[in-house]
This record gives C-alpha cells, structure tokens and sequence, in this order.
C-alpha cells in the first residue's frame, strides 16, 4: 500500500541519503546567509500592492454603476485575497521572513484574511501536515479527514458521496481550514477544557470580526450600493477559497505524491525526512504571474524541503533540487496546472468506489504505490533499510536534542516548530 520503506522505494543506500542530506543542507545555508535587503524590500512591496488593491478593488465596486465595471472590481479583489491569503498569509505564518524581525510582519503576530485562527493553522499545519507529511493516520491534510486519498484508508459507503464532499469543500475552502485547525487545537490541548474552551472562542471570535466586515460594514458603507458590494465580497471569497482549494490539491495529490505509513516515521532521521518530502510533494508549471498568485506554492516540493525560506527564493532553489533529483534518479513530479487537477480529480472520483471496482494492485497503483512494487518475492524484505543514528528533526532546529520524528509525535507540542 503506502510506503513503509523510504529509502528502498528510491534505491538508495544509507550512504546516499546522507549525501543527499548534506547537499540539501548547503542549499538551505547558501539563501539563509544571502538574505538581506531585497528580499525584505519584496515582501514590504508585495504587502503595498495588496493592500492597494484591496482599497482599489472595493472603490471600483461600490462607484461603478455597469456590470463589467462590477466584474472588475470583484475579480480584482479575489485576486487581492489571494495575495493576501497565499502570498503572504501563509508564508509569513511559516515563519519566512521572520529573520527581518519586523514585528508587524512576523509569524506570531500575523493574522491573515480569512476564518481560521492563524495560531491555530500554525498548528495544524506547519507541525502536523508539515513535519508528518502524507503519513496516513497522522497527517490531517491528507484527504483533510473527508476525502479517501488512499487505498490505505479503508472504503466505506459514505466515500460514494466524495465527489460532492470535493466540490463542497472547495468552496467553502477557507472554513474546512478554520474547522481543520480548531479541531487540532482541541487534539492538542485535550483534557484542558479551559484552553479548549479558549481556542473555540477564538475561533467564534474570528468567524465574527470577518463576517462582520465583509458582509455587513463593507456592504453598509456603500449604502444604496449595499447589494453589490455584498455579492461581491461573497463572490470574491468563493474565488479565493476555490483558487486555493486547487494550489493545495495539486501539490499534495496528483500521482507521484506519494504516501506513507506511521512505520517511516520509527527513527526517521532529518536524510529521510528530506527524501520523503521529495517523495510525497508535486510541483505545477507557472511563469511569474501564476506563481505569484499561488504563494510560489507551483514549487512545492521546495516548500516542502524548506518551509521556512522565503517564498520568493523557491524559483532558484527549484532549480538545484531538481539538478540533485537528476543525480541520484530521484522522480521530480511537475505537470500543468490543467495535468496536475484532471489527475487529482480522478484519483477523488477513482477512490469514491470499493477496491473491487480497481485494477491496478494497490502496491503500483497511479494514486498510491509502495516499494513492494519492485519486490519479486512478496516475502522478500527490502534491503537497504535506514540504519543511521536518529539526529534532530529539521523543522525543530539544533535544539531538537535529537529526537527523531516518531518522537516529535508523542512529544510535548506545547510550542511546535516553526512558530516563531
């Protein structure tokens, strides 16, 4: 089913992902010492154009009386959602520019424009999707607890609705990530029904201060314009949601992303936890525009193997990590935006039937494969199994004291990697 064997699935040897680790390494130490200026001067640029084009944006959709003149406006402010969302809302919460130390633009104080709580996404996504990436049963973004993903979850009846989960969950895209977090945070802080508590008011908190602006005093400041600026603050959201419900799937779940059971997590050393973020991301093909608009989220595997470098860096880093994918016959999956979404949305509708209904084995399926796949013998152990003494988890820095990723689970989370 899903790989249990990391190293085998991509024939290495111990000696190769070491070697693997040590270059990807010197990728992450040559853009931490080139920071400077520029790339504070990006980000500060990047803050003034959306918010400029928010203002712009809302000024063209309650003056203007045609209805292109409302179309417009209203795409101009999804597309100044977007920016705000993917550009810099979940890249500073990744901790991306907080080398700057501006307070303002800092992982801990950010709180970006939509329903989920930032701290509590910081949570749910920068600890568990980001360090347990595609482990089934321990990632939650991995079919976000509503879509069969695998053939490792088992099938149930209720998996025949999935196609209508999907297109309902891309539109409400922003309020699965709201409830996504939430209920990680209640994970977390159970049986402490006092910080539970206090993470669900914050919660209701921020559903209210958002539908508070975008539905009642955006619309009342417009005044006798009120129905347009409503409708179009309504369909700006569900443009944004469903621009960043496609981003998300196609860098998780075309074939080539693949999965993983709990087993790779026993002892995992930062050398495999680089190569199963190699293995389990998927990239699409964007020029400047396109990767601007999706957060440079095209490049997803590099965001994967660095989290916290600086998005507007990804484009050069792309380059030398598919350069290592070349040298040690490592697969680097890219396609289309079209490729990449036609792929995930045969995989969601493939997998909404019962297994009997599937041809391919479920070792060397397109949507799931395993390093049984190359076995010869289905008794036959694979060799070349990770033996390297366990070393800090690389989202968790030096001070990690060590441990290995299957420990970072069952570990104290109260402050998780990556939090600033």
């Amino acid at each position: 089913m899903a790989i249990a064997d990391v190293a085998a699935y991509a024939h290495l040897s111990d000696a190769d992902v070491e070697a693997l680790r040590r270059e990807l390494d010197a990728i992450r130490s040559d853009v931490e010492e080139s920071l400077g200026e520029r790339d504070a001067a990006y980000i500060r640029r990047t803050i003034k154009f959306q918010r400029t084009l928010d203002v712009v944006a809302r000024l063209i959709i309650a003056g203007t009386r045609s209805r292109a003149g409302w179309l417009v406006g209203t795409a101009s402010l999804a597309f100044a959602k977007s920016v705000e969302n993917m550009e810099i809302g979940h890249n500073v919460g990744h901790g991306q520019w907080d080398w700057m130390n501006d307070p303002e633009i800092h992982s801990s104080t950010w709180e970006w424009d939509m329903v989920g709580v930032s701290s509590q996404w910081r949570y749910s996504h920068n600890y568990r999707h980001h360090v347990f990436s595609n482990v089934v049963g321990v990632d939650d973004d991995l079919g976000f607890g509503v879509i069969r993903m695998t053939r490792d979850e088992p099938w149930k009846p209720e998996h025949l609705l999935q196609p209508l989960r999907n297109l309902l969950l891309a539109s409400i895209f922003e309020w699965g990530i709201g409830l996504h977090g939430i209920h990680s945070e209640r994970d977390r802080r159970a049986p402490d029904a006092v910080k539970v508590g206090e993470a669900r008011r914050a919660f209701a908190g921020k559903i209210a201060r958002q539908s508070v602006k975008d539905y009642v005093l955006f619309p009342v400041l417009s005044r006798s314009r009120w129905r347009r600026t409503l409708a179009a603050n309504a369909a700006a959201n569900l443009l944004r949601n469903l621009w960043a419900y496609v981003v998300i799937f196609c860098g998780h779940f075309p074939d080539g992303a693949e999965k993983f059971t709990p087993d790779v997590l026993d002892n995992e050393t930062k050398a495999n936890w680089y190569l199963r973020q190699m293995l389990g991301a998927a990239n699409f093909k964007a020029g400047p525009l396109l990767a601007f608009s999706s957060g440079s989220l095209c490049y997803q595997i590099e965001h994967h193997l660095f989290p916290d470098l600086p998005s507007n860096r990804l484009p050069q880093i792309a380059v030398r990590v598919r350069a290592l994918c070349d040298k040690y016959d490592l697969p680097y999956t890219t396609g289309s935006l079209v490729r990449q979404y036609l792929l995930v949305l045969r995989t969601i509708h493939k997998l909404a039937l019962p297994d009997r209904f599937l041809h391919a084995t479920s070792d060397d399926a397109p949507e799931t494969a395993s390093e049984r796949k190359f076995w010869t013998d289905a008794s036959t152990t694979a060799a070349g199994a990770d033996t390297t003494p366990a070393v800090a988890n690389p989202l968790l820095g030096e001070d990690a004291g060590g441990m290995t990723t299957s420990q970072h689970l069952t570990a104290d989370t109260d402050s998780p990697p990556l939090f600033g």
